[in-house]
């Protein structure tokens, strides 16, 4: 079975309302809304790779680009 690398995550301030649902939607917390009420990966290493955040964004505004690997 193949494992997910997280290579990065991209989110698109202009496009970002602050809503929170990619936030809630986290299984791992990797999200936080910052000061300018925009998304931020505060934890990006906690990452699996869900895409969970991805595809809750009403608006779009957050990729997360992954590699595909052999798992051990």
């Amino acid at each position: 079975m193949a494992k997910k690398k997280v290579l990065g995550h991209f989110i698109n301030r202009e496009w970002c309302k602050g809503c929170g649902i990619c936030v809630h939607f986290c299984p791992k917390q990797v999200l936080e809304i910052d000061e300018e009420e925009k998304v931020v990966a505060a934890r990006p290493e906690d990452c699996i790779g869900c895409h969970l955040c991805e595809r809750r964004c009403p608006d779009l505004a957050i990729e997360v680009q992954t590699e595909e690997r052999e798992a051990a």
